[in-house]
């Protein structure tokens, strides 16, 4: 008798180990790709972004020097970037394609080269 509670409890502690296995993997196919950004006088960095459609995506910008804006019209995402902190932007891409995104403030001379493009892959 005490052999077969024995034999249950290692399999039930099995089977709980492998449950904790597969749901924390299911987390981290769930989980959001972070990206950081860099924004400074007339320039993002990285200026290219690749993302996945339909996996969440934060970006998260931060602005060396100045405000700067992001906006990005194809995706419908923007904001403002201030000097000193971070500003996190979510989104969820649902369409694959190439979008263009630029600075929309005026941060000088050199402000209408200050661009970019995300990439969203199927």
């Amino acid at each position: 008798m005490k052999s077969r509670i024995a034999a249950i409890a290692v399999a039930a502690c099995f089977l709980f180990v492998l449950l904790a296995v597969l749901m924390s993997e299911c987390v981290a196919a769930d989980a959001e790709q972070v990206i950081k950004i860099t924004a400074k006088k007339f320039e993002y960095d990285p200026n290219t972004v690749t993302v996945k459609k339909g996996a969440p995506v934060v970006l998260e910008f931060t602005s060396l020097d100045r405000l700067h804006g992001f906006s990005c019209p194809g995706l419908g995402i923007r904001t403002d970037i201030a000097p000193g902190k971070v500003t996190p932007l979510r989104f969820v891409p649902q369409k694959a394609g190439t979008y263009p995104f630029h600075c929309d403030n005026f941060c000088g001379s050199g402000h209408e080269g200050m661009t970019g493009m995300i990439i969203v892959q199927e």
